[in-house]
């Protein structure tokens, strides 16, 4: 059924309850789905109890939003497909039936939650990344140590960063004089 296998999507497609239901408990694929989301799953028990500045959590908790999103992205494909051709591909032989309003529920219900998990993964995800670079250790850190010294701004180091105030502009233009 395009309804059912739509909404299996929506709610079990991050373990890849989708993929059982279409293809049986033998695919790989869909048991490839457990792994990611467990760790996922994971990360929002450690977030529970050290917080989200423990690393572990920000590489795990993005993981678990890909995984929701891809099973909304197989919602949404399987919603679209048009009833003649599911048919043809997992109903074969037998004749073709009207879905009606089912499938197109759970697509619109997937879009919702699919772009909201999406993008707040990608967010959550660049925005730790971008901290750790600015942590003791991180790689921008290591260039602020190495190349600012102590009281010393950070863009006066680069000769065309350096913003010349008013009497600096007036020394260096009586001093070219």
């Amino acid at each position: 059924s395009k309804t059912m296998a739509t909404w299996l999507s929506v709610f079990g497609g991050a373990f890849g309850l989708h993929r059982f239901y279409l293809r049986g408990l033998g695919d790989l694929l869909g048991w490839l789905h457990i792994l990611p989301t467990s760790l996922g799953l994971f990360g929002v028990q450690r977030l529970e109890t050290f917080g989200q500045d423990d690393p572990l959590v920000w590489m795990l908790l993005p993981l678990l939003g890909l995984m929701i999103a891809q099973g909304m992205a197989h919602a949404i494909v399987y919603g679209l497909t048009a009833d003649e051709r599911w048919d043809a591909r997992y109903n074969p032989g037998r004749p073709t039936v009207s879905t009606a309003w089912g499938p197109v529920l759970g697509v619109i219900l997937a879009v919702m939650l699919g772009a909201g998990v999406l993008m707040s993964s990608i967010a959550y995800g660049v925005q730790k990344w971008f901290e750790w670079q600015l942590q003791p250790g991180g790689a921008v850190a290591a260039a602020r140590t190495t190349s600012v010294r102590p009281g010393q701004d950070f863009f006066s180091t680069t000769p065309s960063m350096r913003l010349a105030t008013s009497s600096q502009r007036s020394e260096m233009a009586s001093s070219n004089s």
